[in-house]
C-alpha cells in the first residue's frame, strides 16, 4: 500500500502467517529500499511467511530498474508489478527463483501478463483501495480462467477470512487485503488517515481518475479537505506521491475496519475466520 506499509508491517504479517508485501517506493531513495530489505530480512525467522515487494513498471518511474536491481541482490521471494507486465523483468526474477504477480483490472491485462511469463495474475476487481478496476469479481475471474491456470489471485472489498474461502470457491488460489491493514499499529499511516478509515464505510469511498488520471478509490473526505474532489490532471510520480500524502486511498471493504490493532491480531482473525469458513462450506 502506496505510503502505508513499511518493514514493521510486512515483518509482523509475515510471522502471523500471511505474506506481507510492500511498494519499493514506499522508502523515498533506492539506497532507503536496500536499506529496508536487509531490516526485513534481519527480523524474519526460518517459519515466517515470506515477504513481497511491489515494482510500478511504468514510465513515469525512473526507480524501476535500480529497484530491480536490489530486488535481485536480496533475492526478494515475489515481486508484484502493476502499470505494466515486462518480459526481462519477469526473466530477471526468474533468473534467482523469484515469483512474479502481476496486478490487472480487465481481461486484456491478464492476457498481456501472462503473455509476459508471470507466475500469478492478481485479479484487482470493484472495491479495491487505490487503483482498481471496475468489473464485478465473478466476471473478472471468470474471464480470466477461461486461458489461465496459473495462479490467480482476487482483490477487492476483502475484509474477512470467509471472502478468502469465497474467492477459493470461484476459482482462485489466493486473496489481496490492503485496507483492512491501513489503520493496523504497525502501518506507517498518519492516525488521521486511521481515524478517517475507523468512522468510514463503503459510501465513504469514491472512485476517479481525476488525482492520478488513472481510476482508483480514495476516502471521499480525504478528497473533499483536499478540494480535489473533482480536480483534473494526470500527474507525475512525484506529484502522484506528494498528493497520496493527503488524499488517502481506500477500498469498499473499510466499514470492517473499526479500531487500530496489532498486525498479528488482524492476521489471526482473518486465519480464524478462513478456517471456520472453510469447516462450514466442507460440513
Amino acid at each position: 500500500m502506496f505510503l502505508v506499509s513499511g518493514p514493521d508491517l510486512v515483518v509482523e504479517s509475515c510471522k502471523a502467517g500471511l505474506c506481507g508485501t510492500f511498494p519499493a517506493l514506499n522508502q523515498r531513495t533506492t539506497e532507503g529500499f536496500d536499506e529496508w530489505l536487509c531490516e526485513i530480512e534481519e527480523r524474519q525467522g526460518d517459519g515466517d511467511a515470506p515477504y513481497g515487494v511491489n515494482l510500478i513498471v511504468h514510465g513515469s518511474n525512473p526507480r524501476v530498474e535500480a529497484d530491480l536491481e536490489v530486488c535481485i541482490k536480496h533475492k526478494v521471494p515475489l515481486i508484484i508489478t502493476s502499470l505494466g507486465a515486462v518480459p526481462d523483468l519477469v526473466k530477471a526474477v526468474h533468473s534467482y527463483g523469484g515469483l512474479v504477480f502481476h496486478d490487472v483490472i480487465q481481461r486484456r491485462h491478464a492476457e498481456k501478463a501472462a503473455e509476459a511469463g508471470v507466475d500469478g495474475i492478481i485479479a484487482v476487481a470493484a472495491g479495491a483501495g487505490g487503483h482498481a478496476g471496475t468489473f464485478s469479481p465473478f466476471a473478472l475471474t471468470s474471464e480470466i480462467r477461461e486461458f489461465w491456470d496459473g495462479a490467480l489471485i482476487l482483490s477487492g472489498s476483502m475484509s474477512h477470512g470467509g471472502h478468502i474461502a469465497a474467492a477459493q470457491m470461484m476459482g482462485c488460489d489466493f486473496a489481496y487485503f490492503g485496507s483492512h491493514f491501513i489503520a493496523a499499529k504497525e502501518s506507517m499511516a498518519p492516525q488521521g488517515q486511521k481515524d478517517m478509515m475507523i468512522g468510514a464505510s463503503a459510501k465513504d469511498v469514491t472512485y476517479t481518475n481525476k488525482v492520478t488520471g488513472v481510476g482508483a478509490n480514495f476516502l471521499t473526505p480525504s478528497l473533499e479537505a483536499a478540494k480535489l474532489h473533482d480536480a483534473p490532471g494526470e500527474m507525475s510520480l512525484n506529484e502522484e506521491a506528494r498528493a497520496w500524502k493527503t488524499i488517502w486511498s481506500a477500498g469498499h471493504g473499510t466499514g470492517a475496519v473499526r479500531d487500530v490493532r496489532p498486525t498479528k491480531d488482524i492476521c489471526q482473525q482473518l486465519i480464524a475466520e478462513y478456517e471456520a469458513a472453510r469447516s462450514n462450506f466442507c460440513g
